[in-house]
């Protein structure tokens, strides 16, 4: 077996060779014609692990041809930053102006060693390409992040899976001394989740754990192979999803032993506590919302005293922010209702706002009736009055459904003691 890992052996060299992401690699995107022309902005791949993002800055690189370094965030710091910037700055006479840097796992910078990129990336002597899991509209600085255009990458399909296997097989220097036929995939296909690296890495590992020179690859075999080198849980790879989906999916089926269950396989496998907190937030405004409004002051509270008291400590915090979530009552009306909403826009386009709704700073829109019909609910008993607040050609919409919580069925009978049968 090569100390070099299959999946870095069939590593692209170039975009004709790169499989995915055509949304952004079309023929006719942004990026492709920026690469072509040489001129590319700072950017940020945003994906999950295995999808290409350190391929694709490599390729850029090489296609651009500007001198390319690489830190990774997990083991570098500001001074790091700071030499690389002085290496091009005082290197432009020979080459190395505008040079591309590429930071890998860039979420785990803080505020200070994000900060030291921006003067270069701001006067040009620098290209800034980052590589992040996280969404980076929390993770990366707002004065960073609006230098940056956000590319998103998502997950290969699995034609494209299979063709990186078939590739491999046929190509690569050491599988092609076997013959390898690919019976079954499925096997391969669900331990990778996606992860194109993890894929490759895992059927070579099947390769050259059978050491034999005519290899049939089945789910059984791979199984076999397979099953006592999986990792309990890989922060980078495919479990960081599958646990977090377990983790909010137990907390909203309402089962806090399931819940703790899976907050202590993440804390134990090191994951980001504030990841964790974030996905609270977000749980508490989808899956219990109306029905329990106290759940996302509770989950908001908990993010913020991650920062304050720190780890381990902060276990504490989550393990009582996931109870107090996972045993409240649930509701998801408000989640519906912004969905529908979005929904009815994306097809109505852009409906006039009701004259009597409009602002009117001038005289002529004044003239001309803006808000001259509106009627100031304080004005009227118990603070209601009826009136149109909606385009005339989608009046009497509802977006609001109330589930089976009590709090939601009393926004429902608020609703109706007020507006009577106009939203159905």
């Amino acid at each position: 077996m090569s100390a070099v890992p299959l999946a870095e052996r069939m590593r692209p060299q170039s975009l004709n060779d790169y499989i995915g992401q055509q949304t952004i690699l079309g023929e006719n995107s942004g990026l492709r014609k920026a690469i072509q022309s040489g001129n590319i902005p700072s950017m940020i791949f945003w994906g999950p692990p295995g999808v290409g993002k350190t391929t694709l800055a490599q390729i850029i690189a090489q296609s651009v041809k500007r001198p390319f370094y690489a830190l990774s965030a997990i083991n570098s710091g500001v001074k790091d930053i700071r030499e690389i910037i002085e290496k091009v700055s005082t290197g432009g006479l020979f080459g190395n102006a505008n040079a591309i840097l590429f930071i890998d796992e860039i979420h785990r910078f803080s505020k200070s060693q994000q900060d030291s990129l921006l003067g270069a990336v701001e006067k040009g002597i620098i290209t800034l390409i980052g590589a992040t899991t996280e969404n980076p509209s929390f993770e990366v600085i707002s004065a960073l992040l609006s230098r940056c255009q956000v590319y998103t990458l998502q997950h290969h399909s699995k034609d494209e899976l299979i063709f990186l296997m078939n590739r491999a097989i046929e190509k690569d220097a050491i599988l092609k001394q076997k013959k390898i036929e690919l019976v079954e995939t499925s096997s391969l296909l669900q331990i990778s989740g996606g992860d194109a690296r993890k894929l490759l890495n895992a059927l070579e590992m099947v390769v050259m754990q059978n050491p034999v020179d005519h290899i049939v690859i089945t789910n059984d075999l791979v199984n076999q192979t397979l099953q006592e080198n999986l990792p309990n849980y890989d922060k980078n790879g495919e479990m960081h999803y599958d646990i977090i989906s377990a983790f909010i999916k137990s907390v909203r089926g309402s089962d806090p032993n399931a819940a703790i269950y899976w907050l202590a396989r993440m804390i134990e496998g090191g994951e980001d506590p504030k990841f964790i907190a974030r996905r609270l937030v977000i749980l508490a405004a989808e899956d219990i919302g109306l029905a329990n409004p106290n759940g996302i002051i509770m989950a908001n509270a908990a993010f913020n005293a991650i920062d304050v008291i720190g780890w381990p400590e902060g276990r504490i915090v989550l393990a009582q922010c996931v109870i107090y979530l996972a045993t409240s009552p649930k509701g998801n009306a408000a989640y519906m209702a912004i969905n529908k909403a979005q929904d009815l826009v994306r097809k109505t386009a852009n409906l006039p706002v009701p004259l009597p709704l409009r602002n009117a700073p001038t005289k002529l829109m004044k003239e001309l009736g803006y808000g001259e019909e509106y009627k100031y609910s304080h004005n009227y008993t118990n603070n209601f009055v009826n009136q149109e607040f909606m385009p005339d050609e989608i009046s009497g919409t509802n977006f609001f459904e109330h589930g089976s919580s009590t709090r939601e069925k009393e926004i429902w009978d608020t609703i109706r003691n007020l507006w009577g049968d106009k939203y159905q």
